[in-house]
């Protein structure tokens, strides 16, 4: 039985969560991203539901933000300063006009519990945007109150959240959330083949592919669905990393307590193992792991893992488990498309409710094409700006888009290209000067292959609007923003040219 929770008001809880996190999150990302939040209620946990602190904002961005980058530092102080094994966060957001005048202000005798303070903190990584200098914002410096739009009053916490904390899912995974494209269409559909009927078709299954390219989310979707299901059936689902595997089977050991262990991993009728390649050289894990397997797949329970490489390219794996892996469904997801990339960029705006132009969604997904999260992670980056940015009545615009993704946008393009050989390539296949790159000279022969350079340099490097143009003979941003559109029209029209200029790009990628 869990013991009652002693007494504190609940805006004192908050000051003190907020003076906790400033010992292992930036003074300026508390200062940003949790003060302006208000506390709405702490629900008593029962059973082996946790307690859930609901926390209240102006918008959906700060959830977004606060969950990808300081859930697990405001869960864990939350949880020792409430003298809780684990906290829930849940959030909602409500419209500015709507909030009470004093965050967290509740009546007298509303009260919680305060065990003893942390002691120590784990060092994390740092607020992307820096302290303001000035008060106007720019794209290196957001004002510290965050950013605010109206929307209307949204729960962003699933309904199962407390029912599913235990397996270690996060609710926000589901099949509906997640975008499916020619891509990843077949991991998607057998991955939700194996939620409906598990344990009866492709098992075990192995979903591979590069970081950040959505095998969690598949793979958490899964334990999710089965989560969800009512009726005669109910599944025990469990999902850890193999990493907490590995931790877990070494604290066993030291404890003495393999018995307990072995019943736990064990004992569930869906294990879903993330990024199982990290078992690699670790003999006693993959001894251990070998003899769960086949424990689960004998009593047919269902197995899910991922990796970010199919099996038999696993280095120091023994051989037994992968040829176990391989005898199920293997599936890879692979980097995606274009229209992919658009379309969970514009899935995602609609769930953020922010108001973004399509031109820098295209952006977006034009230049970060390799790393789904990071694709993510730009967008919250654009859409936390441009919200605070329009409270001044301005829209967002490239140049802005650019100085805020020029560290993500360095990652994604070739290291080898830059604007110098695209235009030495581009005036040697169109037989002009490299000096008409850079000249005011403006016939059709030179101007148009001129505006190629520019469509092939916004294409290929991660260099600013502003730098190309000045590589091009001092040229302002709205100068090569122009070429882009005009090169991509003539491109749609005439597709001559547009085998040409494809033809060039893969010579100076290739």
């Amino acid at each position: 039985m869990n013991k009652s929770l002693p007494a504190i008001p609940l805006n004192e809880l908050w000051s003190r969560v907020c003076d906790e996190l400033q010992k292992i999150v930036s003074p300026d990302a508390v200062a940003r991203w949790f003060l302006p939040l208000q506390v709405e209620g702490l629900t008593e946990g029962s059973g082996k539901k946790a307690p859930v602190l609901t926390l209240v904002a102006t918008n959906t961005i700060y959830a977004f933000w606060i969950e990808e980058n300081y859930l697990p530092q405001l869960r864990g102080v939350l949880a020792q300063l409430l003298g809780r094994k684990t906290v829930q966060v849940a959030f909602k957001t409500q419209p500015v006009a709507a909030l009470p005048p004093q965050a967290g202000a509740h009546a007298p005798g509303a009260a919680l519990p305060l065990a003893a303070a942390p002691t120590e903190a784990s060092p994390v990584q740092g607020d992307f945007f820096p302290a303001p200098a000035q008060p106007t914002p720019s794209p290196s410096s957001l004002a510290a109150v965050g950013p605010s739009f109206d929307a209307p009053a949204l729960t962003l916490t699933a309904p199962e959240r407390s029912s599913v904390e235990a397996t270690g899912l996060n609710p926000r995974n589901t099949f509906d959330a997640f975008v499916v494209g020619p891509d990843n269409q077949f991991a998607a559909v057998h991955a939700r083949a194996v939620a409906d009927a598990p344990a009866r078709s492709f098992n075990p299954l192995f979903i591979h592919g590069r970081v950040g390219l959505g095998k969690t989310h598949l793979m958490q979707a899964i334990g999710n669905h089965l989560m969800k299901k009512k009726g005669p059936t109910h599944y025990k689902v469990k999902y850890v990393t193999s990493e907490q595997f590995t931790n877990d089977f070494i604290s066993a050991i030291q404890q003495g307590d393999l018995s307990r262990f072995r019943k736990r991993y064990r004992q569930v009728d869906v294990l879903l193992i993330d990024d199982i390649q990290f078992l690699a050289g670790k003999d006693r894990s993959q001894e251990e792991f070998f003899h769960t397997f086949n424990a689960l797949f004998d009593g047919s329970k269902q197995i899910v893992l991922t990796s970010d490489a199919p099996p038999s390219e696993i280095a120091n794996l023994e051989k037994r488990l992968s040829s176990r892996f391989e005898s199920g469904l293997t599936l890879e997801i692979q980097t995606p498309g274009i229209e992919t990339r658009l379309a969970i960029l514009r899935t995602k705006v609609e769930a953020m409710r922010v108001a973004l132009p399509d031109e820098v969604l295209v952006y977006i997904a034009e230049r970060i094409k390799t790393n789904v999260r990071r694709l993510e992670g730009a967008l919250t980056r654009v859409a936390a700006y441009a919200s605070l940015h329009s409270q001044s009545g301005l829209a967002i615009a490239l140049p802005q888009v650019e100085a805020l993704l020029k560290d993500l946008l360095q990652h994604e393009s070739p290291a080898t290209v830059s604007i110098d050989v695209i235009q030495r390539k581009v005036a040697e296949t169109f037989d002009i000067r490299l000096a008409d790159m850079t000249s005011k000279r403006r016939p059709a022969s030179i101007a148009n292959p001129r505006m190629i350079a520019m469509y092939l340099s916004r294409r290929l490097t991660s260099n600013s609007l502003a730098e190309i143009g000045e590589a091009f003979g001092g040229r302002d941003h709205g100068t090569v923003l122009h070429a882009q559109k005009t090169v991509e029209a003539r491109m749609k029209a005439d597709t001559k040219l547009g085998q040409q200029v494809e033809q060039l790009l893969n010579k100076l990628v290739g």
